[in-house]
């Protein structure tokens, strides 16, 4: 479980989230949304130890998560940024097999249980016929199930991601959203993520966070919070909710200039 206590965040003098307690559920899916510039990434960054607290706590399992050490941190929990860069030339097993670097030491080199761990991250990812060609001449949804790989090859229970499915096209990002889906129904890993599409965001979640003014305007069920209300006050935009005519969850339907 990720929890937060009176957690504040800042860039520099400006405040970006007030004094914050948070609970983020174990073995769901969480996604945070909100406008730009609300704190998003900057909350999930600082769940991930990338930033550091200026005030307040986080707790993974009920401990303080600044205690911990680096290798212990990525041994509990992985992050995939806005738009990794690999290497230039690295193949999509060179990366996966970078997420067994935590494990490694002077006293532990590579050994077979890692080989292993890697070929099964590489199979769940669908993968196992780009394992040898270069990352960079991926399409942008195979690169993303890439990037994930390397997340899994780290078997953590939680996984963080930012902005996944930015500048994919919607073919990609509902493979890459069904993805972590299966992850999350097969191997109970407790997926956090920031999305801009509220839509996906109601049809993936089982818990959405959304964030307004340096702090949580609402959090729950897509169901229970998601109102035309909550798109006024989060978003600034009218629109009109119904439920998705396949899977039942909530639709938004902004109103624009258009007739």
């Amino acid at each position: 479980m990720i929890e937060t206590k009176q957690l504040q965040l800042n860039y520099g003098e400006k405040i970006i989230i007030e004094p914050l307690d948070l609970v983020v559920p174990k073995g769901e899916i969480t996604v945070l949304i909100g406008a730009n510039g609300c704190g998003k990434s900057t909350l999930l960054r600082s769940i991930a130890r990338l930033l550091k607290p200026q005030n307040g706590s986080i707790l993974l399992n009920n401990e303080d998560i600044t205690k911990l050490s680096a290798k212990d941190t990525a041994k509990r929990l992985a992050i995939l940024p806005q738009q990794p860069m690999a290497p230039e030339g690295l193949t999509v097993l060179q990366l996966v097999k970078q997420g067994r670097f935590p494990y490694q030491n002077w006293r532990k080199q590579w050994s077979n249980e890692d080989q292993l761990i890697v070929e099964q991250a590489i199979v769940a990812t669908g993968l196992i016929e780009f394992k040898d060609m270069e990352v960079e001449n991926l399409s942008g949804g195979q690169r993303q199930r890439a990037w994930i790989a390397m997340t899994l090859a780290q078997q953590t229970d939680i996984i963080l991601l930012d902005e996944p499915t930015t500048y994919l096209d919607v073919t990609h990002q509902i493979e890459v959203l069904d993805l972590l889906y299966k992850l999350n129904q097969e191997k109970n890993r407790t997926i956090v993520m920031v999305l801009h599409d509220i839509n996906l965001a109601c049809r993936y979640a089982t818990n959405i966070i959304a964030l307004v003014n340096k702090g949580i305007y609402a959090q729950g069920k897509p169901k229970d919070i998601l109102s035309i209300k909550l798109v006024q006050d989060v978003f600034q935009l009218n629109c009109e909710i119904i439920e998705d005519p396949i899977y039942g969850t909530p639709m938004c339907i902004p109103y624009g200039n258009k007739r």
